[in-house]
């Protein structure tokens, strides 16, 4: 005989069985949304932004975008004081002005007048107050400070990939940056500033991510992967990939490269360092040539490389063997000292051995001195898993990394000694080292690890999970399905348009993704290669 429960037995253990799948169900994130024209330029200067120049003892450039109903802009720059009136002494100036029509552009979409100049003939380690705009729109006064004429300590910050999550996250950690170093000479961004090259709205977020930072505090940028893509379907078709269209218009970068590379490939000379940007997108094996006469000829006691794709890499499946190629050995001859790449959206640093004669290093314990030191990092909220083998397979040692790890560095300078630290975005020490000049040029740098004085490591096994994963008893009717598959990837959606999961399977080179229910019914395959 077959029972049946009463229709309210039957209702409740219906909802408390619903009720109890969902109670496993991940917290989807919500991106925010954007007003419509949120990112469009006015009469008001905005993205306002300063470079240093290659002498920044004595020069500034600044830039900012207007619309184009501002045809002409203007900046005013004086010595500042604590006098309110200090303006009194300022000096107009007028910057050259360029359309920028991306109307045609996949994702740029807009038509905007990009306004710079370069301040020149400044004084050393001076204090400036300056304004930009039409000449009766103006911004606020905003200060800068130049480098002094010699050596001096400085410090500046070095951040990697930004790319993702840029107003959301990116804002939280270029802040925090800056809080934990406000002296900073400036900032390092060691490429993809933004996910996709030409998109007005990225471009836009990280203006206001960094907000009057960015005008403040002067950026050294240098393009990453992300900065190149093609600007039309004909272009795409072509197999065609082009530096973002606004990278010239909105940044003002030292033309001190090699000719086609301006503004990607450049050095500049801040007081007793030389900091030289390399362009790992393109070219890579013409810009040898320069890096030797740059490095040869270099008058600085400390040298610092910035590029994007890592010689040694941090993350599974990633690899640059060209760069370790071309670049490793002008670098390794020239006993650069510090290397600060990004790519990788992990944390590795490590180091090669000194590049010296064997008699020089007899007696002298090898952690202690060291060639080249080479850092990974990432300051967005995109992540990698780190490389199963380390750096095993490579010549050179890593001694610290992370992953699921949002970081900044702050690298200071001061005579003989380079010191390094790595924090988190909530201001944590996450790992920090010096490094030593010998008295004797011949001698490599001396090599002092501080990882001690860090947090523990940070690996996404013991940290807030990065991906979505599904339920035991869900993945394992699933794996039942497709068996010698594996689960490779897992989203979960809460949107008006679809609740539920994105899975991908791998097995060897083939590849199914699917859509499922909240309960883990199979709604769809979206491909099987």
């Amino acid at each position: 005989m077959v029972k049946y429960l009463p229709l309210f037995s039957l209702l409740v253990n219906l909802v408390g069985w619903s009720s109890c799948a969902f109670a496993q169900l991940p917290r989807a994130y919500r991106a925010p949304e954007f007003a419509y024209n949120w990112s469009a330029p006015g009469q008001h200067p905005d993205h306002i932004v300063l470079n240093l120049t290659a002498d920044p003892a004595t020069s500034m450039s600044v830039t900012w975008r207007t619309s184009t109903e501002v045809r002409e802009g203007y900046a005013e720059i004086a010595v500042a004081t604590a006098a309110p009136k200090f303006w009194r002494t300022a000096q107009t100036l007028k910057a050259a002005t360029e359309t920028l029509d991306g109307t045609d552009v996949h994702e740029a979409g807009r038509i905007a007048n990009y306004h710079t100049l370069t301040f020149a003939d400044l004084l050393p380690a001076t204090t400036y107050a300056y304004r930009v705009g039409d000449g009766n729109i103006w911004s606020e006064w905003i200060q800068f400070r130049t480098a002094a004429a010699g050596p001096a300590p400085f410090s500046f910050l070095y951040v990697g990939d930004a790319q993702n999550f840029i107003l959301e996250l990116w804002s939280r950690l270029i802040r925090e940056g800056y809080r934990k170093a406000p002296d900073a000479g400036f900032v390092i961004h060691a490429g993809d500033l933004v996910n996709t090259a030409n998109s007005e709205q990225e471009w836009h977020e990280w203006f206001l991510a960094g907000g009057w930072i960015h005008a403040t505090l002067p950026s050294l940028s240098t393009p990453g992967n992300h900065e190149y893509q093609p600007r039309n379907q004909e272009e795409r078709r072509r197999g065609e990939r082009h530096l973002s269209v606004q990278w010239r218009p909105q940044f003002n970068l030292p033309a001190n490269g090699p000719e086609g590379l301006e503004e990607t490939v450049y050095y500049v000379d801040y007081q007793d360092a030389r900091i030289i940007s390399l362009n790992s997108n393109e070219q890579q094996q013409e810009q040898v040539e320069w890096l030797e006469k740059v490095l040869a000829d270099n008058p600085r006691k400390w040298t610092l490389l910035m590029f994007h794709h890592p010689i040694f890499s941090a993350s599974a499946g990633r690899d640059s063997p060209d760069l370790r190629k071309w670049w490793k050995p002008v670098i390794d001859k020239y006993g650069v000292d510090l290397v600060l790449q990004g790519h990788d959206h992990s944390y590795a640093r490590g180091q090669t051995q000194p590049a010296v004669d064997k008699n020089v290093m007899a007696g002298l314990n090898k952690r202690d001195y060291t060639g080249t030191v080479y850092v990974v990092s990432v300051s967005g909220g995109k992540m990698y898993n780190l490389r199963p083998n380390a750096w095993d397979d490579y010549p050179a040692d890593r001694d610290r990394a992370a992953e699921n790890t949002q970081l900044f560095q702050v690298i200071h300078i001061d005579g003989d000694t380079l010191s390094f630290e790595s924090y988190t975005a909530v201001g944590e020490l996450y790992d920090a080292f010096d490094l030593i000049k010998s008295a004797e040029p011949e001698r490599p740098n001396r090599f002092i690890d501080r990882q001690q004085e860090a947090i523990d490591a940070r690996y996404f096994n013991n940290t807030i999970p990065y991906a979505d994963t599904l339920p035991a008893r869900m993945a394992a009717n699933l794996l039942a399905q497709f068996p010698g598959y594996q689960i490779d990837f897992v989203r979960y959606f809460d949107d008006p348009e679809f609740k539920g999961y994105f899975v991908r399977l791998s097995q060897a080179q083939k590849r199914i993704n699917l859509r499922l229910d909240p309960f883990g019914n199979i709604l769809g395959e979206e491909g099987d290669k």
